[in-house]
């Protein structure tokens, strides 16, 4: 029941950032505006893998149809959720394509792969469909994660982490919230003046980002 309550409020929130990147609206300053109600549930939007969110709230939908009750709300927000990499591509793509005229030969690092910040797990991370989102449009990309377990994201995901940053890119994407990314020197690793920063969590100093969801 607690996965399912988080699985759907992030789905609320994640819905939210859709809408007010329609209407042009920054989704995390309407949070902030939200936080000042003593009663807001905080949440923010994002990317949901793991095994609690991402796979729990499935054995509660499963015997509730088997006793012919079709759960549209819990399913609804996992929905939502799951094709949330969808639309984090489509918004990094599109913060690229305002900078740059073509895609071809674009360079992208995406800094991060576990299902979520400070650990080494990487079950049914949505990091991983993101990335190959990114190389069905034509991207360069690599991924560096300073928790993730080089071989094992090998073994899951055919991925070659990067072990050190070497390179500048043409657009990078914070896509989670390790503490050690807060240290990073995220200018020293754009190429030039329109790199673009995309920030998924929300973790970043807003002076160093050009987009969020």
């Amino acid at each position: 029941i607690e996965n399912i309550q988080r699985d759907v409020n992030i789905a609320l929130i994640n819905e939210f950032s859709i809408i007010f990147k329609k209407l042009n609206i920054n989704t995390y300053e309407v949070l902030d505006a939200a936080k000042t109600k003593w009663n807001f549930l905080d949440f923010t939007p994002g990317l949901v893998g793991g095994h609690c969110i991402g796979v729990d709230p499935y054995y509660l939908t499963y015997k509730s149809k088997k006793k012919g009750y079709n759960p549209k709300l819990i399913l609804s927000g996992r929905s939502v959720n799951e094709k949330m990499f969808i639309n984090v591509a489509t918004n990094f793509i599109e913060a690229i394509t305002s900078k740059f005229d073509k895609i071809k030969n674009i360079n992208a690092l995406i800094l991060g792969i576990t299902f979520k910040e400070n650990c080494p797990d990487i079950r049914n991370s949505k990091v991983a469909d993101v990335y190959r989102e990114f190389k069905e449009f034509g991207l360069e990309v690599d991924v560096y994660d300073c928790e993730a377990n080089s071989a094992e994201v090998k073994n899951e995901y055919g991925i070659n982490l990067k072990n050190k940053i070497k390179e500048k890119y043409d657009g990078i994407l914070l896509a989670v919230a390790h503490k050690k990314f807060a240290s990073f020197d995220l200018k020293s690793m754009k190429k030039d003046k329109e790199s673009i920063v995309f920030d998924l969590k929300g973790f970043l100093p807003r002076n160093v980002v050009n987009s969020r969801l």
